[in-house]
């Protein structure tokens, strides 16, 4: 087993703060791109609004989200010991599983995969925000 990541939280309030500390960088990032873009002035305002920087935020959070990547074995065995409800998406017939379960909740989220790691990592984040993370941070 692996981790891949380095954020996990242990509480809420944790989730928040760093949630809250993307923000600055999602700005940054969304400002950056726009210029890279050729945006003026004008289409910046018109084009940049509050949910464009919020779903950088979010991005940002989520690809720092700590995961573990497995073989189906050492997930079972995980799972067997975890006190987390799990929704695992993805077919039973492979053999590798990333998944991730903080502290504070009784949820947890798995993904199967085969060959295609990193995007099993990305959809896994992303899976994490949306069904543990987005409704307290």
């Amino acid at each position: 087993m692996e981790t891949e990541g380095q954020f996990s939280p242990s509480t809420v309030a944790e989730a928040r703060d760093r949630y809250e500390s993307f923000g600055p960088t999602a700005q940054v990032v969304v400002k950056e791109v726009a210029k890279a873009m050729g945006l003026d002035a004008d289409e910046y305002r018109e084009r940049v609004t509050g949910e464009v920087v919020e779903t950088a935020r979010d991005v940002l959070f989520a690809e720092s989200l700590a995961v573990t990547v497995g073989t189906r074995e050492e997930f079972e065995a995980w799972r067997d010991d975890a006190d987390h409800e799990v929704t695992v998406v993805g077919s039973d017939n492979v053999d590798n599983v990333v998944w991730h379960a903080p502290d504070f909740s009784d949820e947890a989220v798995a993904a199967t995969f085969h060959e295609q790691r990193g995007a099993a990592v990305s959809t896994l984040r992303r899976q994490a925000f949306g069904g543990i993370y987005r409704e307290v941070v």
